[in-house]
């Protein structure tokens, strides 16, 4: 139980450091809505029925929030369509907005935008999926403002392996390195959370950015597939990057999980090739929203974060809630509301504000900052080997 003044400390160093999130899935939760991709009907400015709302976005004290544009796998076909509606929607949803969010490109525009009082916006693709195997694609979603994609979701793509599908490439094929690359020279961030551990290796090895994990945790505190091993949490310390730690109860707890894996694994069975979103949303309740699934206490998520800043190192260490993309999250972290309360539990086992500010945005920061600088020159050296052609 942490204390008043434990409280009142994490929600004044909010005031003084962004924090940022590294996955929300608002966009989806609107899409999923009835009526669906409403905006007027799912109204930001009152209480939702989802996570996130403004009023308890400024109650968590949220600075940054990259905004996850979901496609799922499972649909089949159709996934630059949806792609591009989510981005559009993902747009739309901030631009209503503009008082309170602003959609930022760059980590000096999310700087700005947090100085102005507003929560700086972000784009995250989930799912590599999305881009059809065409590098003209990606290139197109990255001048729409997306700014990190997740190399697959829960099934493989033809040319990287999922962490929750059968193994088909060993990692990353040629192909798959040549994404990376690209992604590097347009400054997109490599995300891989929900990669199999090959993928992670290829990709850590092909990078010559940062990396992020969007929304994992750690894997020698709940052995599933979609957290992070140690070996792991070391290469992102050489290469940089940081694993943004998720509050999801199957994720956190190994008793969660024990109940969710099976769960969702049958779910998107059954999701196979659904994209009605009133068939989807009666998948999820028959399958996982009537489960009893104990939630986690909120030390556990803590004790998530100090073991990647211990395996890892402080600088590589954020927070990805995954709110409103999951059923079930965790004690006090239930909703965006609830950051403040994690910070408050750091602060009680003695952690910094030079070191909670790093853990808020200060990472996230950089490592955005370091992507946007390879991406400076890896531009110039291919604008100095083509002619004509657009980079």
């Amino acid at each position: 139980m942490t204390t008043r003044s434990a409280l009142a400390h994490a929600r004044e160093l909010l005031k003084r450091h962004i924090l940022i999130d590294g996955h929300n899935d608002l966009p989806w939760a609107i899409h999923m809505a009835e009526p669906p991709d409403d905006l007027k009907a799912y109204d930001l400015r009152r209480r939702t029925s989802g996570h996130t709302d403004l009023a308890r976005l400024r109650r968590g004290g949220v600075g940054g929030q990259f905004w996850s544009v979901y496609v799922p796998a499972e649909a089949g076909s159709g996934f630059a369509r949806m792609q591009l509606e989510q981005i559009d929607l993902a747009r739309r949803m901030i631009a209503r907005y503009a008082r309170h969010l602003e959609l930022c490109w760059s980590a000096r525009e999310v700087r700005d935008a947090f100085d102005r009082g507003r929560i700086a916006s972000m784009l995250g693709m989930e799912g590599g999926h999305v881009i059809e195997g065409s590098l003209g694609a990606l290139r197109a979603y990255a001048q729409l403002g997306a700014r990190y994609m997740t190399l697959t979701h829960n099934l493989s793509t033809d040319w990287a392996d999922s962490a929750t599908d059968t193994p088909r490439h060993g990692g990353l094929t040629p192909f798959g390195r040549e994404v990376v690359a690209e992604m590097n020279r347009l400054g997109l961030l490599v995300d891989l959370s929900h990669v199999a551990e090959t993928t992670m290796r290829d990709a850590l090895e092909s990078s010559e950015a940062p990396v992020i994990f969007s929304h994992s945790s750690a894997k020698a505190l709940c052995d599933v597939p979609r957290n992070v091993p140690d070996q792991i949490l070391q290469l992102v310390a050489s290469n940089g990057g940081v694993v943004m730690v998720t509050f999801v109860a199957g994720f956190v707890s190994p008793a969660a999980a024990a109940v969710l894996l099976p769960a969702i694994a049958e779910a998107d069975k059954r999701l196979d090739g659904v994209t009605d979103p009133a068939v989807f949303r009666q998948i999820q309740r028959e399958v996982i929203e009537s489960l009893d699934v104990p939630l986690p206490p909120l030390s556990m998520v803590a004790d998530h974060v100090e073991h990647v800043a211990r395996v890892a190192g402080i600088e590589h260490v954020g927070l990805g809630g995954d709110f409103d993309g999951s059923t079930f999250q965790t004690d006090g972290l239930s909703d965006v509301s609830g950051y403040p309360n994690l910070f408050a539990e750091l602060i009680e086992r003695g952690w910094t504000d030079g070191d909670l500010a790093r853990l808020a945005g200060g990472n996230a920061l950089r490592v955005m900052g370091e992507a946007e600088a390879v991406a400076k020159r890896l531009g110039r050296a291919a604008r100095g080997t083509r002619t004509g052609a657009s980079v």
